[in-house]
């Protein structure tokens, strides 16, 4: 999608600081962090939000879930991943994006 925020990172016409990338994925830091590490894991394909997985890009998510195994495994005492889906959740970008927090203790209640 031309107009998609993630898209145009993804395409390389808005700059990011990089974490990791491949043909399917790319990984960068939030530019509004919210833990010492915040890192965001997105398809570079387009999918709008978690609501919108189909079993015909069900595999861009596992990918997903792999990068962030990876980028995760190297943070000490462990990390959490949230996906926020809709408005009312908080998902300011419709881009499926997951978030990879740690690099500290996190607060239990999340709401």
């Amino acid at each position: 999608m031309a107009q998609c925020l993630f898209c145009r990172i993804a395409a390389g016409e808005i700059p990011a600081q990089k974490v990791y990338e491949d043909d399917a994925v790319l990984a960068f830091r939030d530019i509004n962090p919210q833990a010492p590490v915040h890192i965001l894991v997105i398809p570079k394909a387009h999918v709008e939000s978690a609501a919108c997985i189909t079993p015909e890009n069900s595999h861009l998510v596992a990918r997903c879930f792999q990068v962030i195994a990876q980028l995760g495994s190297q943070l000490e005492g462990g990390f959490r991943v949230v996906s926020n889906c809709g408005p009312n959740a908080g998902q300011t970008v419709p881009h499926l994006h997951f978030h990879l927090l740690g690099g500290a203790q996190l607060a239990v209640q999340m709401a």
